[in-house]
């Protein structure tokens, strides 16, 4: 009863910018850690911004320094700003979050997102 719906994917020049918004809904009492993946044609699915629910951030080491992950609780809403994107950025971009769906039963499971693509080609 949970969904994930990434948005704001596109084709972006080399240098470019996008804002990807990933926005759950349903039967959700309270969103832990989130995360933005990607996953290229025959790669593996990686890790590129992650963030707690407190608000700390770490990023892939490929990102570092261009990308900004963020989230606005009331709208159960995570954010990657991309900025200086490169052909290497290319994929598809998956939103996570490891979810509690009950008032009361504490226990929490990830969910995807069925992802959004990223172009970054001139």
């Amino acid at each position: 009863q949970v969904q994930l719906v990434e948005s704001g994917g596109g084709l972006v020049q080399p240098g470019g910018s996008l804002r990807l918004s990933c926005a759950a809904s349903g039967r959700i009492f309270r969103i832990n850690d989130m995360g933005w993946y990607r996953q290229a044609p025959g790669n593996q699915r990686e890790l590129v911004a992650h963030i707690t629910s407190g608000g700390g951030t770490n990023y892939a080491d490929s990102v570092k320094g261009r990308f900004t992950i963020s989230r606005d609780n009331a709208k159960n809403t995570v954010y990657l700003q991309m900025n200086s994107l490169k052909s290497e950025d290319t994929a598809v971009y998956y939103c996570n979050a490891d979810i509690r769906t009950s008032i009361t039963y504490r226990a929490s499971r990830g969910y995807w997102g069925r992802g959004t693509q990223v172009t970054v080609s001139s």
